[in-house]
This record gives structure tokens, C-alpha cells and sequence, in this order.
């Protein structure tokens, strides 16, 4: 995944080998350049097709890309084709050709829609989403592609190692979505525009997905920064209060309790965490 996400292909990785045998898919693949497609030449399906799996072993990904479209282009519907387009996705999103992986998804649950290895172009589609999610300062539509894909596996194949791994991510995706909002807040205060911060906070407060992640103590410690400078003392004080209920170790809430106290509103609960240096030189202004 190409982001701040800490997930990687490693991980990706355990959960595919896992199906790989039920899927008849092992190895890995990726398109590069203008390529020369290879001469049609009747051949038996089956040196066709292990030929193709001897370049993925070898991982000359492209040139196994080549002899699994053979064996699909040459025998369409068959079970060999079916299993020359799985082979396919896989190839495809390991050599980072994440548009060919899902269009050979696509393809796949098109033609197979109830096939026991439809759950794995699923998979694929939502984790090649996944795999190009980038830093919060960019555009999100892969990570909210992303967060659909995977939420449709979960949804339709519960208790597999794919709606496992998915919800694992899901989680990940929603810290990733919820910090694209406090980005865009932080933005926002530092320009002067405390209304629209307090927006953008709101939501990671108020969204039941974006409530879990790690930026909550944030968005509830931004907000009291916010309210008073809107000379809100009273809403500061509740969300200060909402911050040092839950949070009460977090250095957010340590940084809340200070800078209320020193606006005469000290809350009753008193941190049991530290300020932060580095927690400091974060807050806009």
C-alpha cells in the first residue's frame, strides 16, 4: 500500500497464501512497457497453462501474464480459463498493475459470479484499492474505494480469512479517512476559520467508524481549542470533560486540562498523563 498505512503486501501476503491452494492461484505477476503478445500457436491447454505457472515460479510476471491470456483466450469458459484469470489477478497485483488486476477481477466475477473463488476477486479488488492509498494530504477516493470493497467482502463472506482480513483493514481505512478530516480541520484553524474546523472535527467525534481511531483525542482536544476561541468556554469545557473521561492518560487531555485551567475553567479530573514537546509544536498558531 502505498501510504502512511502500516499495512503491507507482507501482510496481504499471509492472508493470500492461506487461500491460495483453494484458489489454485501461488504466485505473483505485473505488465511492463508495450509488450509483444505471444504468436498464436494452437497449443494444448495444459503446456499453455504450466508454462504460465512456471514463469510465475520463475516471477517473470509478465511473461506468465502472456501464456495465462493464451490459455483464456483459447479455451474461453473452461475450467482452465477460470483458473488462467485467478492467476491472473494475483500476477497482476504483485507487479503493482492494479487496473489489469481489477479488470481481470471484474472479468472473473462476470463470468464465474457463483464460483467458490469468487470471494478472492472480491478480495482482490477492494485490497488492490488498498495497495494505493496514499498520504492524507492527497485525494482519498482510493482509500474510500478501499473502505467499500471491503466492506462488501465482510458483508457478503463472513467468517472467511477474507472478511477477517478485510475488517482488520477496514479499521485501518477509517484511521486513514478520519485523519484526511483532521488534516483538513488543522488546515482550516490555522487559516482562521474556526467554523469549518470545528466541521471537519466534529465528524471524526460524531462518526460511529471514525469514533475507534487513534485521532479522537485529537479531534476532541481541537475542539476545545476552537470553542474557546470562539469564546465558547462552556461547549470547550464539556468536550475538555468528553476528552478527560475517555482519555484521561492521553497527552491530549493533558494539553486540554492545561489550557483550560488557564481560562479559569479547570476541569475536575485531573490528568494522569504527560505533556508532549513534540505534542505541542503539532497545535496550529
Amino acid at each position: 500500500m502505498r501510504s502512511s498505512l502500516p499495512a503491507s503486501k507482507i501482510r496481504t501476503g499471509l492472508v493470500l497464501a492461506t487461500v491460495a491452494l483453494s484458489a489454485m492461484v501461488v504466485a505473483s505477476c505485473n505488465r511492463g512497457g508495450n509488450r509483444p503478445r505471444l504468436a498464436y500457436e494452437e497449443r494444448p491447454v495444459e503446456a499453455l497453462y504450466n508454462t504460465g505457472y512456471q514463469r510465475l515460479q520463475s516471477k517473470r510476471w509478465a511473461d506468465a501474464v502472456d501464456y495465462f491470456q493464451e490459455v483464456e483466450r483459447q479455451h474461453p469458459y473452461s475450467e482452465w480459463s477460470r483458473r488462467a484469470i485467478l492467476m491472473q489477478i494475483y500476477a497482476y497485483y504483485q507487479d503493482n498493475h492494479y487496473q489489469e488486476a481489477v479488470a481481470a477481477a471484474d472479468r472473473f466475477i462476470a463470468l464465474f459470479p457463483g464460483n467458490p473463488s469468487a470471494p478472492y476477486a472480491f478480495y482482490m479488488k477492494a485490497i488492490c484499492n488498498f495497495e494505493q492509498i496514499t498520504d492524507v494530504g492527497r485525494d482519498q477516493g482510493y482509500a474510500q474505494a478501499a473502505l467499500d470493497g471491503l466492506r462488501d467482502v465482510a458483508r457478503r463472506y463472513p467468517g472467511t480469512s477474507y472478511a477477517i482480513d478485510a475488517t482488520v483493514k477496514i479499521d485501518m481505512v477509517n484511521d486513514q479517512l478520519a485523519g484526511k478530516e483532521m488534516a483538513i480541520g488543522r488546515y482550516y484553524q490555522r487559516a482562521n476559520q474556526p467554523l469549518a474546523a470545528l466541521n471537519r472535527y466534529k465528524t471524526v467525534i460524531d462518526s460511529p467508524a471514525f469514533q475507534r481511531t487513534s485521532h479522537t483525542p485529537e479531534a476532541l482536544y481541537r475542539m476545545v481549542e476552537v470553542n474557546l476561541m470562539l469564546g465558547l468556554k462552556d461547549e470547550a469545557m464539556r468536550n475538555g470533560s468528553v476528552l478527560g473521561f475517555n482519555y484521561p492518560g492521553s497527552p491530549w487531555y493533558a494539553e486540554a486540562y492545561a489550557l483550560l485551567s488557564d481560562e479559569g475553567s479547570q476541569p475536575t479530573v485531573a490528568p494522569t498523563g504527560q505533556r508532549e514537546s513534540w505534542l505541542r509544536r503539532l497545535i496550529p498558531g
